[in-house]
């Protein structure tokens, strides 16, 4: 057994790699990282996962639901950390199975894959606890600024972690923007991570998130048009279902944390795309409560903090 299949076994099991291994890891997976497209090409068949939120428990339960990889294709849409317990277990196991298997792992960025947010949310106080320095935080949030903004399946379908932009029409203006850094305040990236369609909107509107966008049906209407693709897929919202179709189509939200935050009721969902590009979505509930239950704690069995969940981010 290789080092990183070992590595693999542990972070399935939950268990923490040492510091040494996740510096080295992240090394292999920049790499990998630096050679994608801003608007990474995926191929069919492929399943479509929204946000984790370090629900690590909850993702074994995905990956019982949709197969592991690299059996299955996947495609995680970002907001692999904050809010859950495991954060550092979530996202190491994601990039673990990144750099085993690259071809069958797609991994883009959303708005919480960002040092700023990660700061008040949840990761950077985890790495600090199980690890005593901001080591594993630095070299995670490195690793950030080489995930995608997007993918394109079959050149049909666009995946983006939040939404659109009105600085961005078209595919191309997306793949020209310089990803390699931590996420702006505002412009076409920042938008990418951080906008929502809205039923009440007509055009653009003014986001309550404090970043990105409000957009309504003609907007993404003459999107997909410009761009000749079916629909969009995205993540960044609690569903309640698990996912959540909009504007006759053109849109839909999936989401994969099931009772986000531990406590907000909602199931999750996965969109499995077969090679004709037929959909269909596996609905989820969460870990069983006992697994779930097992809060971190740090060396004088503090419970971790656990933010209140906030619709918004």
């Amino acid at each position: 057994m290789s080092d990183l299949d070992r590595q693999i076994e542990q972070l399935k099991k939950c268990e923490p790699l040492k510091e040494s291994e996740v510096k080295a890891l992240c090394l292999k997976a920049m790499e990998i990282l630096v050679e994608e497209s801003n608007v990474q090409r995926v191929d069919a068949p492929v399943t479509i996962c929204g946000d984790i939120h370090g629900q690590f428990y909850d993702m074994k339960e995905l990956f019982k639901v949709g197969g592991d990889c690299p059996k299955t294709n996947y495609l995680f849409l970002g907001d692999f950390v904050d809010r859950g317990f495991y954060s550092v277990e979530t996202f190491l196991l994601m990039l673990a199975l990144k750099v085993r298997y690259p071809d069958r792992i797609t991994l883009i960025r959303g708005n919480h894959e960002s040092r700023q947010i990660t700061q008040v949310y949840g990761f950077y106080d985890e790495c600090l606890r199980k690890y005593g320095s901001v080591n594993v935080w630095r070299y995670c949030t490195d690793i950030f600024d080489y995930l995608s903004l997007s993918a394109l399946i079959e050149n049909k379908i666009f995946s983006v972690h939040g939404g659109l932009s009105p600085v961005i029409s078209t595919l191309d203006q997306i793949r020209i923007i310089d990803r390699k850094q931590e996420v702006p305040h505002d412009g076409a990236m920042c938008d990418l991570l951080w906008s929502d369609p809205e039923e009440n909107v007509d055009g653009w509107g003014l986001s309550p998130r404090g970043a990105g966008f409000l957009f309504g049906s003609s907007v993404v209407t003459s999107f997909n048009h410009t761009n000749n693709i079916d629909y969009i897929c995205r993540a960044h919202q609690l569903v309640m279902e698990g996912y959540k179709w909009m504007f006759n189509n053109q849109i839909v939200t999936v989401w994969s944390a099931p009772n986000y935050c531990y406590r907000c009721g909602n199931v999750a969902a996965i969109l499995e795309l077969d090679e004709n590009l037929n959909k269909q979505f596996r609905v989820f509930d969460a870990a069983p409560q006992g697994e779930n239950a097992i809060s971190s704690m740090d060396s004088r069995g503090t419970p971790a903090k656990r933010p209140a969940p906030d619709y918004f981010l």
